[in-house]
């Protein structure tokens, strides 16, 4: 019986431990905790609404999986007294990323359930995500919320306050990675000017679409249109603040 020579049965193994390494390696998971600017919408009865984190799974290569936990209407508060912070601490492991974006929520004053003060509780609620996180051994991101398209005398006009700021501050003190995406909209929507930016929000004329019959003028939430042109800064940003995960980006 002839034998078999150690390059031989090296070459016999390959297959098999090039197998079993992809099966150790871990899958790069990025969570996303947020508002209605980030979250899944309904594809069907011809919905025009996206979320930034609904098109951007399609930025990233295969092995890295986006669980979009961001909902409509949350802000810092309701969405940790409504349990939802709690159900992605269960589900986060070490190594995995959790992007928070929230503010345009937090401002409604007017509403206990979902009103944190930008220099208290909103600033106290990031703290905690970002220790709560650490402490699963993950990575914890801060983004600034993405601006509202608000013209007067054909200059945008700031809406959010003192709340981006305050994402700045904490990320630089507690040394998280930041996606100042309230900057990078700031600089689209001027650069588009009061009319073209419209197309990235949802302006709908009547009829245009069946589930809007009487049609739409939202500056709040984005268009599909606009939720790739965010992505597209989320990503940016990515490459800068985050160049370990930069490399999962598709070119």
């Amino acid at each position: 019986m002839r034998s078999i020579s150690i390059l031989s049965l090296m070459l016999l193994l390959l297959p098999l431990m090039s197998y079993v390494q992809k099966q150790d390696k871990k899958p790069i998971i990025i969570f996303l905790v947020a508002d209605s600017t980030v979250a899944d919408k309904p594809y069907g009865n011809g919905n025009p609404e996206k979320g930034w984190g609904q098109v951007f799974p399609l930025y990233l290569k295969d092995g890295v999986e986006v669980k979009n936990y961001a909902v409509n209407g949350r802000s810092t508060k309701s969405f940790r007294d409504e349990g939802r912070w709690d159900k992605v601490m269960q589900e986060v492991k070490k190594g995995d990323y959790v992007i928070i974006e929230f503010g345009h929520n937090d401002e409604k004053s007017e509403d206990p359930k979902r009103y944190a003060a930008p220099e208290t509780d909103y600033r106290h609620n990031l703290e905690r995500f970002v220790a709560e996180t650490r402490a699963k051994g993950a990575i914890p991101v801060l983004a600034t919320p993405i601006v509202r398209r608000k013209f007067e005398n054909g200059e945008l006009v700031a809406t959010h306050g003192k709340y981006p700021e305050v994402v700045r501050d904490v990320a630089a003190r507690l040394n998280v990675p930041l996606l100042d995406l309230q900057k990078r909209t700031e600089e689209l929507v001027s650069r588009y000017g009061e009319e073209r930016s419209k197309a990235l929000y949802l302006h709908l004329t009547p009829g245009e679409y069946e589930s809007l019959p009487e049609g739409r003028n939202d500056d709040t939430h984005l268009s599909a249109y606009g939720a790739f042109r965010v992505a597209d800064l989320v990503a940016d940003e990515i490459r800068t603040a985050l160049p370990e995960l930069a490399k999962y980006l598709k070119e």
